[in-house]
C-alpha cells in the first residue's frame, strides 16, 4: 500500500523530468503501480484510512509522484453532475482542449508540496483527452470543470511542470523565497 512516504516532494529532480511513454500492452509491474496508485488516491479520501496511515487526500496522483518517470497517473474524483471519475491511465494525452480558460478559486494543491502556495492556476475549460485504462482499453473521455482540472494537473506532473509554474508571477517570487529549489 502506498502512503505518504512513497510521495516524492518538490525539490526532487523526477518531478522535472519528462515521463517516459509506457510500453503497451502494460507490464504487469506497470499495471500493480498504476493500481496501487489508484488504491493510494481512494484510501486518501476514506476519513478511517486517511487517519489511520497518515495520507493526505488527493484525488489525483502521477507515477512521477512516486519516484517513478513513466506516463501515467491515477485519479478519483466526482464532477460537477456527481459522475465518478475513477481510473489509472497510461500514456494520457490531450487531443483537443477550450479555448476559454477556468481555475479553481482557492487555487490548486499538490501531494508533492507540503505548503499553500495561493495564486489562480488557468487551465483549460474542455479537454479531450485518449489514454489507456488499466484494463488495456482506448478511451477518449471529454471533459469539462474540475475533472478537467486536475487531469489537466497530472497530465503537468508528466511533463515535468509543476501547478505553480502556471501562476503568473510566481517563478520570480519562488526564486526570492526558495533559490535552492530548480525551476
Amino acid at each position: 500500500m502506498l502512503t505518504m512516504k512513497d510521495i516524492v516532494r518538490e525539490g526532487n529532480p523526477v518531478l522535472r523530468e519528462v515521463a517516459e511513454e509506457v510500453s503497451l500492452p502494460a507490464s504487469a509491474e506497470d499495471k500493480k503501480i498504476l493500481q496501487d496508485m489508484l488504491d493510494f488516491v481512494i484510501n486518501s479520501q476514506d476519513p478511517e484510512l486517511a487517519e489511520k496511515y497518515e495520507l493526505r487526500a488527493g484525488v489525483g496522483v502521477a507515477a512521477p509522484q512516486i519516484g517513478i518517470s513513466k506516463r501515467m497517473f491515477a485519479v478519483h474524483v466526482t464532477d460537477e453532475q456527481d459522475q465518478l471519475y475513477s481510473m489509472g491511465l497510461f500514456n494520457p494525452r490531450i487531443v483537443s482542449h477550450s479555448i476559454e480558460e477556468t481555475h479553481l478559486e482557492g487555487g490548486e494543491g499538490c501531494l508533492s508540496v507540503d505548503r499553500d502556495v495561493p495564486g489562480l492556476v488557468p487551465r483549460y475549460s474542455r479537454i479531450t483527452v485518449k489514454g489507456t485504462t488499466l484494463e488495456g482499453e482506448e478511451v477518449s473521455l471529454r471533459l469539462r470543470g474540475l475533472v478537467a482540472i486536475v487531469f489537466q494537473h497530472e497530465l503537468d506532473h508528466l511533463n515535468g511542470i509543476m501547478f505553480y509554474d502556471r501562476i503568473e508571477g510566481f517563478k520570480d517570487k519562488l526564486k526570492k523565497e526558495l533559490p535552492h529549489l530548480k525551476g
